[in-house]
């Protein structure tokens, strides 16, 4: 069998990728169908670091949270991250991954908090770490934790997670003549205003120069053949 492409990486999940065809929470099927091509790529000896967004679990409380204090609402959203974290910390143990929750609040009693080393200890010895908390701080999104914690723990790449199996010229739900980039740069992403991250997770990931992998998580398959190389989704580079 090949070689995998990278030997350490950073794969970010939306929380809104767990739900499955459900309104909101977690999908049993779903979780487990991502944790069975997770624990592939982990049984493979790849390091992997993992940041999960909340939106499946703040979308159920959403509209008790109109009007509400910005920052009260973000730490809402942090901690429903938490709570997806550990929900694939329970899942991957059943497919024999052994993963460490580390977060970024506060909550010793449920889970470790963020240390730098320790994640980089237990990504030597080929455990999976999962990033849970976001930054910490509000105002501050998901995908910039993933860009944050990508940089931090020396990944080669992120590995974005979304719905859609690429990056269009144009949103490809309206226009039937959008095209797929296979590959395209930061700057071109900027000048074609292409929506790839956030725009502060856009450009710790340019500055890092730590390239982003843009791939469909509910394509089969795609996750492991975008570790070993293969063609699939879009890569967006310096």
């Amino acid at each position: 069998m090949s070689e995998p492409k990278f030997k350490r990486v950073l794969l970010k999940l939306s929380g809104e990728a767990l739900m499955g065809d459900d309104q909101f929470g977690i999908n049993r099927s779903t979780i487990i169908r991502m944790t069975e091509e997770i624990a592939e790529i982990a049984k493979i000896g790849v390091e992997l670091a993992i940041v999960i967004g909340g939106g499946n679990i703040f979308r159920g409380v959403a509209p008790g949270a109109q009007g509400m204090d910005r920052a009260t609402a973000d730490y809402m959203g942090m901690m429903a991250t938490v709570m997806n974290s550990l929900a694939l910390q329970d899942a991957l143990k059943h497919h024999g991954v052994e993963s460490r929750v580390q977060s970024a609040l506060n909550l010793d009693q449920v889970v470790e908090p963020y240390i730098r080393l320790k994640s980089l200890h237990y990504l030597d010895e080929k455990r999976t770490v999962i990033f849970a908390g976001g930054t910490g701080n509000p105002f501050f999104t998901t995908d910039t934790a993933a860009a944050l914690r990508g940089a931090e723990i020396g990944a080669e790449v992120v590995l974005k997670a979304t719905k859609v199996d690429g990056i269009y010229s144009s949103d490809p739900n309206k226009d039937p003549n959008a095209t797929l980039y296979h590959k395209i740069s930061f700057d071109e992403c900027i000048s074609r205003r292409l929506e790839v991250m956030d725009a502060t997770a856009f450009a710790l990931c340019r500055d890092q120069k730590l390239p982003i992998q843009v791939f469909s998580i509910n394509k089969p398959g795609a996750l492991k053949r975008v570790i070993m190389g293969e063609q699939e989704g879009t890569l967006v580079h310096i």
